[in-house]
């Protein structure tokens, strides 16, 4: 049986024998032909050799993983990122829609992502670039978040958002040019990501973003008018921050 190639780039010792040793017992159907510590060892390695699959650290002692993909443009190596228990690193991987492997990792994590590997497009340029402005700037705001369709992965920016729809497992993004788009994801999951970037979730199904709002009508159990004339219930639970929200313009 053809094995599938694989490269560890790790800079933890005890994470790097961890993954060897869990890989080489688990997984029989992978070779390992070489592991690295940092950007410089990658580098060297991934000039003699290219794996199939490469298993990334996104943060190295002398850089990030990103460097060495910049130093390697043209990597056709599946990639598996791997990355630390860190909230703000794993919400860069939502904004970026790219999977990735959380440490400390079980069995079926590492098999899942694996098969993922093995069967799923490459993270394209966008995907990628929206992962390291939020893994390597984490005071700065994310400007664009990648939105995951039936069919496709589209980079939007943040700020051409005006509202989200709940759509039972899905949700419909409506934009500032009058498109709409329906991603693969609840609305709960935008909203525990969208929160940090002026969107608020006025209601059960509806998460809009703050900049957009035109009006607050009191009536009718209070409803928003936003500046694409929509208007948005919100719930009663909700009213006090809205109405917070609109006294500090």
């Amino acid at each position: 049986m053809t094995k599938t190639t694989a490269i560890l780039v790790e800079d933890n010792e005890l994470a790097l024998n961890m993954l060897t040793n869990d890989i080489t017992n688990n997984h029989k159907e992978l070779e390992i032909i070489g592991t690295a510590k940092s950007v410089v060892e990658a580098a060297k390695l991934l000039q003699k050799k290219q794996p199939e699959i490469l298993f990334l650290d996104i943060m190295l002692g002398d850089g990030t993983g990103f460097d060495i993909l910049e130093i390697f443009p043209n990597l056709t190596s599946k990639i598996i990122f791997v990355t630390a228990s860190d909230a703000h690193a794993i919400k860069a991987f939502k904004f970026s829609a790219i999977d990735y492997i959380l440490k400390p990792y079980s069995d079926t994590d590492l098999d899942n992502a694996i098969n993922k590997a093995k069967s799923q497009m490459q993270p394209d340029k966008a995907q990628l670039e929206v992962l390291q402005q939020t893994v390597t700037s984490p005071k700065n705001k994310p400007q664009k978040i990648s939105l995951n369709t039936s069919d496709k992965i589209i980079v939007v920016q943040i700020a051409d958002i005006i509202r989200c729809k709940s759509d039972n497992n899905y949700t419909t993004f409506y934009f500032k040019d009058g498109s709409k788009l329906l991603v693969s994801k609840t609305l709960k999951y935008f909203a525990d990501l969208l929160t940090e970037v002026a969107f608020i979730r006025v209601h059960q199904s509806h998460l809009i973003n703050s900049k957009y709002i035109k009006e607050f009508i009191k009536s009718d159990g209070g409803y928003l008018i936003l500046t694409d004339n929509s208007n948005v219930p919100v719930s009663v639970r909700k009213r006090a921050e809205v109405l917070e929200i609109l006294n500090s313009y």
